[in-house]
């Protein structure tokens, strides 16, 4: 039922969570410094309360990676997880949660035991699915940032992805969109790279894969800010964190509207969304073909 085009939808997408940084980084301490996250929790709570007032509703929520701060193997984390499970489980139970892995949930150089453990918390670190002849893509991007530890894992990423595409490609699917945790690029398709972003070759072989598939956006997080930039007609979204800002945007969450001809798309703090919904723009894309 869901490969059938039935109109207009919106879905929410959030980023970093992250719970355990906000005082890791105001103690100057990012790697032990993240023993409290009671303000990631009161967002995340905010985060909840705003999407399940949304009417109509969204077909579902995205969560970009970096789920919380401590990374495998550190203190805090089995206690940061439960907190974000226990805030997450006040989601409507209309709305879907849809988990990407990012590299304080995997590690920044993963291993085969650390996505096994992300993989029993949150469920599969890749996979696709469908939502009204729309085709979604989740990607594990720690695999394209460092696979040292586990090369055969990238492999089988790799050879699951080019599958997929065929077999959106097969099916006629009215838009294809990719979540990963990490951006390919933040501003320019040829910028350098560095923590932020994928290495040149990597990004380049990705882009390309994603341009010829015919992918319309890639939404990310990771950043801790807003930002993106566009390649050969494939959109790069970069959504700032719901929890810890590095920049000078606020707490917010995205609104994607996915059309006919477009996915369109627009950030909101956490207090606009709470207060005024999504706005009438963004709902008029939705009700004219309703």
């Amino acid at each position: 039922d869901e490969y059938q085009w039935k109109g207009p939808f919106y879905f929410i997408q959030g980023a970093d969570p992250q719970f355990g940084l906000m005082k890791a980084w105001a103690v100057g301490d990012t790697n032990n410094g993240d023993d409290e996250w009671g303000e990631e929790i009161k967002l995340a709570e905010q985060a909840v309360q705003a999407i399940n007032k949304l009417n109509p509703k969204p077909k579902f929520f995205v969560l970009c990676g970096d789920l919380i701060h401590g990374m495998p193997g550190t203190q805090w984390r089995k206690d940061q997880e439960r907190d974000l499970k226990n805030v997450l489980k006040d989601t409507h139970q209309d709305i879907p949660l849809v988990f990407v892995s990012g590299n304080h949930d995997i590690g920044n150089t993963p291993t085969r035991e650390t996505i096994e453990h992300y993989c029993s918390n949150w469920g599969d670190d890749y996979f696709s699915f469908w939502v009204g002849g729309v085709f979604f893509l989740v990607l594990n991007s720690q695999l394209y940032f460092d696979c040292s530890k586990c090369p055969e894992l990238k492999q089988a990423q790799d050879v699951w992805l080019s599958e997929q595409l065929a077999i959106a490609e097969q099916q006629k699917c009215k838009h294809i969109i990719v979540f990963q945790h990490i951006p390919l690029f933040l501003r320019k398709p040829d910028e350098d790279h560095d923590y932020f972003n994928l290495e040149k070759s990597v990004r380049q072989e990705l882009m390309e894969k994603f341009h010829k598939a015919g992918v319309k956006a890639v939404f990310s997080g990771h950043y801790h800010r807003n930002a993106g930039g566009s390649y050969e007609g494939l959109e790069m979204v970069v959504s700032s964190a719901i929890g810890c800002q590095l920049g000078e945007d606020t707490h917010g969450l995205r609104v994607v509207i996915v059309t006919d001809e477009k996915i369109a798309h627009q950030y909101y703090s956490l207090d606009e969304l709470s207060s005024q919904g999504i706005g009438q723009e963004l709902l008029a894309m939705l009700g004219e073909h309703n």
